[in-house]
This record gives C-alpha cells, structure tokens and sequence, in this order.
C-alpha cells in the first residue's frame, strides 16, 4: 500500500517529475511543431535547446543539469557516451570504401579544412576575445571538429540503403573522423596552459605522443577490436551466431569495451570507434544484423542527445550572462565565414562539383563533440579564459544548430540529383 498522503500535501509538486514532464513535453514538441509548417525531417536540435531555455526562463524552481563551468563531469561523462556511440554509428552508415579517390575530399577536409579551421580560430579568440594563446588553442580544438550527433541530416543513411552521394560520403566520413583528430590540439592546449610551449614539449609531448602515437594506436585498436567483435558476432559458434539471435546490446557492449581498452592503452578512443564501425560493416557485409545494429545505437544516440540538448538550453541563460556584441561576432564570423572558407580552401583542385563544393564547406555543424572536449579539458585544468569559453561554445551550438538545421533540408534538395 502506498503511504498516505496528508490532503494539504496531495497536489504538491515534485520538481523532480516535473523536470520529467518538461524534458518529455520539449522534446515531443521538438520534433512535432516542424511538421506543421513543413513536410521535410524536423530540425528539431536548436527547438529543443530553445525550448529547454524558456523552460528554464519560464517554470519556477525548474531543476536543471549543474552549470558546466562549476561541475563539468556529469556533462563530460554523459556527452562522451553520446559521440562514442554517435561515431560507431557513422562509420557504420558506410557500405562501401572504394573507390578510394572517393576519400580524397574526406582527407582534404581533415588534413587541410580543420588545420586552417583552428588556426582562425585561435587568431580570433586571441584578436577580438583577448584570450590567452592556451585559451585560444583549447577554443579552436573545441570547436574545429563538426558534430557527428546533429549532422544526420547532411550524412549517409542507415546500412545497405545504396550508393551514398559524395556530399553525404564526404560530411559523414569527416564527422566520423575528426572529433578524434582534435584531441591532439586540445592536448596543446593544455601543455600551453601548463606553462608555456618549448620545443621540446612540441617534439615529444606533443607530436610524438599526443599525434603520432595516440592516432595510431586508436586507428588499430579500432580495427583489431571490428575483428574480434566480427569473430564473436558472425563466426563461432558455428549455425548459433550472435547476430542471428543476439541483441544489439552485445555489439554495443564491444564498441564500449573498444573504448575503454583504448584509452587504458593511451590511444583515441573517438578514433578507434570509428574506425571500428567502419571496419565491422566490412564483415558479412551483407547481414541484416548491421541494419539491425545501426538503428539499435541511433536509438541510444537520439535518446541521449535529446537529454543533452535540453539540458544545454536549460543552463544555456547561465552560459550567456555576460553575452555581449564581440561574441555574437565571433560565432557568427566562425560559421558563415571561417568553416565555408576554410572548406573551400581545403576542396580546390577537387573534382567534385562547384555545387558539392559549397554544401560540404558549409555545412558542418557543431554540437556535442564541442561541450565534451571543453568539459574535458575543464576537468583537467583551470584556464584563465574558461567563463568565456562556455558562453563562445554555447552561442556557437545555438547558432550552428539554428542556421544549419532549418536550412539543410533546402539545401540536400538542391545536391541530390547532381
């Protein structure tokens, strides 16, 4: 029998199943309202941030996730969970790798874009931000890498759908790859807020450690974790494989040991996941299982990044106190400015269309990626800078999210048929 509840205390609301209600009503409004005005996939990424601030703004006594610059783990535990799973998934959308030319706008963007990305970056954040360089560094770092968690609407699709067009092939290869790829620059970021950067630390720290070493050592933690899951999972024992009668819990429970075992070994764990996904599509490469497994973690993801999405909007109004013009400025130079150019530069001289071109120089989203690494480099570290660092991400995120959401429908429309 439940206690018994006195009269004056039956309507008495708890803010703990109110924050329940509010989290469900936003994230149902999010993805419905859109359909009223459009038949297109909703954007419903920078509604529920939206949404989760007016929440806040709006419902007295509301509870909202701890402020991320006074209790960042939670956020770093719960954003790194979703691009663990959100980057499996990406490279499992892939169905086939060759032609290998088809990688070289992935290798120009990665290799070109989001050097030059960060560069411009840091130069900004020190011009008009006054930031410190270690500052600076660790902001380029944060917000270089586009999103592999809200750019889904500009990637490939799910498992054995087809033939991907290049612009899908491009922007999902590249989101699969370079959260990973920034670690290395937000490690230089803190060996500069440690005390400064000598050649030494450059050389042996730095790009002995952090680039060469990490990179490899995730590249083939991935692809020998892909191999012994694909054993597991299709191999032995033989007529009672997993994947004809496992859920996709035991694959997911791989790509978490994957991650773990790789970062205990010193290696990027974001890079060994992608390429884990990449690398396990290619074993019984026409199994329903993978369809089966893609929809599985995406489930997970979506669940996850609602959760995170809402609960940004709903610290976003801490985040944004000190929000003046400079920093509406530098979010807006970063995305219509500095990723379009820098794309642009990192694509001449490729063969795809002048069309193509451009949807791939503007369209990278950032989002969850972003909030993990400045939580994991708060964490790790107190930076001088790391107030204003919050409120420069979290105007980024709404605004790459609002820009690039309500406009990528129109503009995968206009690349399909080339």
């Amino acid at each position: 029998m439940p206690p018994h509840v006195p009269p004056e205390d039956f309507f008495a609301f708890s803010s703990y199943h109110m924050a329940l209600a509010v989290v469900g009503a936003i994230v149902i409004l999010a993805h419905w309202l859109p359909r009223l005005v459009s038949d297109r996939e909703p954007a419903s990424a920078p509604l529920m941030i939206l949404f989760g601030a007016g929440a806040a703004l709006l419902v007295p006594n509301l509870p909202t996730l701890p402020d991320p610059r006074e209790a960042p783990r939670i956020w770093e535990l719960v954003s790194e969970l979703t691009v663990i799973i959100a980057l499996f998934g990406t490279g499992m959308r892939i169905d086939a790798l060759r032609p290998w030319r088809r990688w070289t706008p992935t290798f120009r963007m990665l290799g070109i874009a989001m050097p030059l990305t960060i560069l411009a970056v840091a130069m900004l954040g020190i011009g008009l931000e006054g930031l410190t360089v270690a500052g600076a560094i660790l902001l380029g770092a944060v917000l270089a890498p586009t999103d592999p968690v809200l750019a889904a609407d500009v990637q490939a699709g799910p498992p054995q759908e087809g033939v991907e067009h290049p612009v899908r092939f491009t922007l999902t290869t590249e989101a699969g790859l370079n959260d990973g790829l920034a670690f290395p620059f937000v490690y230089l970021g803190l060996l500069a807020a440690a005390g400064g950067l000598t050649a030494g630390d450059l050389l042996l720290d730095w790009l002995l450690l952090d680039v060469v070493y990490r990179i490899a050592v995730g590249a083939a933690m991935g692809w020998a974790g892909a191999r012994v899951l694909g054993y597991v999972l299709f191999s032995v024992p033989k007529g009672a494989i997993l994947a004809e009668t496992g859920s996709g819990v035991v694959a997911l429970a791989g790509v978490l040991l994957c991650y773990g075992s790789t970062e205990l070994v010193e290696g990027y764990g974001f890079i060994a996941v992608a390429v884990m996904g990449l690398t396990l599509r290619r074993v019984e490469q026409d199994h329903h299982f993978h369809r089966r497994l893609h929809d599985f973690s995406e489930s997970i993801e979506h669940a996850l990044t609602a959760v995170l999405l809402v609960g940004l909007g709903t610290v976003l109004p801490l985040l944004l106190t000190d929000l003046n013009w400079i920093h509406v400025l530098f979010a807006l130079l970063l995305i219509l400015v500095v990723r379009p150019l820098s794309g642009w530069i990192g694509l001449l001289g490729s063969p795809m269309p002048y069309r193509d071109r451009a949807a791939v120089s503007v369209y990278g989203v950032r989002g969850i990626g972003s909030i993990y690494y400045l939580c994991y480099a708060g964490s790790h570290m107190e930076f001088t800078n790391e107030s204003q660092l919050w409120t420069l991400v979290g105007l980024v995120i709404l605004l790459s999210t609002i820009l690039h959401g309500f406009s990528v429908g129109w503009a995968m429309e206009r690349i399909k048929d080339d």
